[in-house]
């Protein structure tokens, strides 16, 4: 059972500073020029309690002066803890790629440090030691979760906006536009009534990890470091718990999105290669004047072969062709289906060719298009987004995705909340 607990959140004074100017994203997506950037943008800009100004300097630091900048800001009251442990709710207005805005609806808390053979907390990609060796050194030297893990649960029913109540539009805690152009508004949920029923509700599902994969298992590893230093803390020890944000799979604004695949080099299949190379596929071609007109004409083809394995394949020829077959089971996986039967089965590149770069990874099939068109690939591979069935289903076997097989928007900003590993917080 997931174990969600409350806390008592350590968030920036909105007195003290323009939120909107302070808040970041992920460290791990920020790129080294971005980092120097968001230095620069606010002295006391949350980069500066995840990432050293020079990316150089990384290998070598052990984050004392993050500590120290933790410990000056909460001193100068920049930083100030509330007095009463609350989930925090969470909206997000964005648009997404289409252009139409949509509303995610997420909670913060605490969860139980889970090992994944438990089921309880579910990865859905692999990890590398590199970041999480850094990660750690973070975590020992200032004792907080700096950014929150973010976990998907599955609920079709959609009951978390009727558990929130109208606590987002009544007593908002902060409203911050990104630089994105995206809304989050963050309320305090305290009353006990509330906190036990989303307590409740998570206790019986499982969770899968969204974003946040390398900051989990480092939780998981300095739990256990703790525990050997400290055997009698007790199960509900602070570093038993991690930060983390809860949002519903099936809810209308979690956006599972797809990443695409583009073929690099080599000849594009004509019409006969395909035909040849693909038996069993249906398929048809539609006029593509532009990349501008891939977004809606993947709306168009694509999206309704949801149910079936489906690609489009665009070479810059000015059609663009749509392939599709039936599942053959409902457990085959769609990525699986197009790496084996049209990266290896048609373009000849096996698992070694790909991790050799022979395929790259975009998000926008607008740029992508583009880039076809500049010669920097051969062919876009445009594929259907993920469903959340999907992810579940994998997860629930003791699996994981495929590399590069969807992404989650919108990320989650950080600086909203932090969360010290203190008795009482």
């Amino acid at each position: 059972m997931s174990d969600v607990r409350p806390f008592r959140a350590l968030r920036y004074d909105p007195a003290r500073v323009d939120l909107a100017k302070v808040i970041a994203p992920p460290y791990d997506v920020i790129a080294a020029a971005e980092r120097h950037l968001l230095y620069e943008r606010d002295p006391h800009n949350a980069v500066r309690l995840e990432l050293v100004r020079d990316v150089r300097d990384e290998a070598g630091t052990d984050y004392a002066e993050i500590r120290d900048t933790l410990a000056a800001w909460r001193r100068d009251g920049i930083l100030v803890q509330d007095p009463r442990p609350a989930f925090y709710a969470l909206r997000q207005r964005f648009k997404g790629p289409d252009g139409v805005t949509h509303e995610r609806l997420a909670f913060f808390g605490l969860v139980r440090c889970e090992d994944y053979a438990k089921r309880i907390v579910r990865p859905h990609e692999r990890t590398l030691a590199g970041p999480k060796q850094d990660r750690l050194k973070i975590l020992r030297a200032t004792q907080a979760n700096l950014s929150s893990v973010f976990l998907l649960y599955e609920d079709r029913d959609d009951a978390l906006p009727g558990l929130v109540g109208d606590a987002l539009d009544a007593h908002p805690l902060a409203l911050v536009h990104d630089v994105s152009g995206a809304v989050h508004t963050l309320a305090r949920i305290d009353d006990p009534e509330r906190v036990a029923a989303l307590r409740g509700f998570l206790a019986g599902r499982p969770l899968v990890i969204a974003d946040g994969h390398h900051r989990y298992e480092t939780s998981l590893a300095y739990r256990d470091e703790r525990r050997g230093s400290e055997p009698s803390a007790g199960s509900d020890a602070p570093f038993e718990f991690i930060l983390a944000c809860f949002a519903n799979a099936y809810a209308p604004g979690s956006l599972l999105l797809p990443i695409h695949r583009l073929v690099r080099r080599g000849p594009p299949p004509d019409a006969a290669a395909w035909a040849a190379r693909l038996p069993g596929w249906s398929r048809r071609e539609v006029p593509l004047p532009g990349p501008e007109a891939v977004p809606h004409l993947l709306e168009q083809h694509l999206g309704p072969l949801r149910s079936a394995h489906a690609f489009a394949a665009d070479d810059a020829s000015g059609r663009l062709r749509i392939f599709w077959r039936p599942r053959a089971s409902a457990d085959e996986l769609g990525v699986r289906v197009i790496h084996r039967e049209v990266i290896e089965g048609v373009f000849g590149l096996d698992e070694e060719a790909v991790r050799q770069g022979a395929i790259d990874y975009p998000k926008d099939a607008v740029q992508t298009a583009r880039d076809v068109r500049a010669g920097a690939g051969a062919v876009a591979l445009y594929l259907n987004p993920l469903r959340p069935e999907d992810v579940f289903r994998v997860t629930e076997a003791g699996e994981v995705l495929p590399q590069k097989s969807t992404f989650f928007t919108p990320k989650l900003p950080t600086g909203l909340v932090f969360r010290l590993l203190e008795a009482g917080a």
